[in-house]
């Protein structure tokens, strides 16, 4: 289980992102950054954070830690915007607390330069887990420090969406052109070889296994959070099974 800590203050919203997460203060006086179940992408999104997430750092990937925030929706009422009172009230129980990343900034592509073996493993993870949103327009990483952290994998993992048709996702082809790393010359070779062997069903598992029961329960065609586990399990590894043809080739 992920760690849990409790919201005591809802500091500032981080009006970027659509689902509208806020800095929040956790009864261990960690400041963190709030995921929330009652935002309009509704809590897939928080299973593809968790899941995409976790996979990530098993992979040696920079993410910042995952926990579990446990909200109670009394804290709307100190808040004066409508907006976040309603989020809020909607978002009791457990929500998605990233650790908060001091210092950092946006990443811009033309600003900073990251190494090829590093891209190249970044860009092959995003295949791996279909993710659309690291584009240059929108990169979705920051720096501090001179390092690179990865966030918001909320928009990944699009099968989950639809699981009647989940399985033709596995072979969908990855579009690369627009990704914020592509300039960087990304050694997808180098990756392939070195992360394929890791994504194993045991790892899968492990990450998984992260994913709160309560945002598993009810899932249309599935009969308790741990089929629905065992079905994202399923899904990465056969997308993880060769022939890799979904990877991308990509020209800086």
């Amino acid at each position: 289980m992920l760690p849990e800590v409790t919201a005591i203050r809802y500091v500032t919203p981080l009006r970027e992102g659509g689902s509208m997460p806020g800095v929040v203060e956790g009864d261990d006086l960690g400041v963190y950054v709030a995921k929330f179940v009652g935002a309009a992408q509704g809590r897939k999104a928080l299973v593809a954070e968790v899941l995409a997430g976790e996979l990530g750092r098993r992979l040696g990937l920079p993410v910042p830690g995952l926990l579990r925030l446990r909200l109670d929706p009394v804290l709307a009422r100190s808040e004066p915007d409508q907006q976040i009172q309603d989020q809020l009230r909607a978002s009791g129980g457990v929500n998605l607390g990233m650790a908060f990343v001091s210092g950092a900034l946006g990443f811009d592509p033309l600003c900073f330069e990251v190494d090829p073996q590093l891209a190249g493993r970044i860009v092959w993870f995003d295949a791996l887990i279909g993710n659309v949103d690291r584009s240059w327009r929108n990169p979705n990483l920051l720096m501090a420090d001179g390092q690179l952290w990865l966030i918001d994998h909320g928009a990944c993992l699009i099968f989950h969406h639809h699981w009647p048709g989940a399985a033709g996702w596995t072979r969908r082809p990855f579009d690369a052109a627009d990704h914020a790393l592509a300039r960087f010359a990304p050694d997808l070779a180098a990756a392939d070889r070195d992360l394929a062997p890791l994504v194993t069903e045991a790892l899968l598992g492990e990450a998984a296994a992260l994913i709160p029961d309560e945002w598993l329960t009810d899932e249309p065609g599935f009969d308790s959070p741990d089929a629905v586990r065992a079905a994202y399990v399923a899904q990465l590894a056969a997308r993880t099974a060769g022939p890799r043809d979904w990877l991308p080739e990509v020209a800086a």
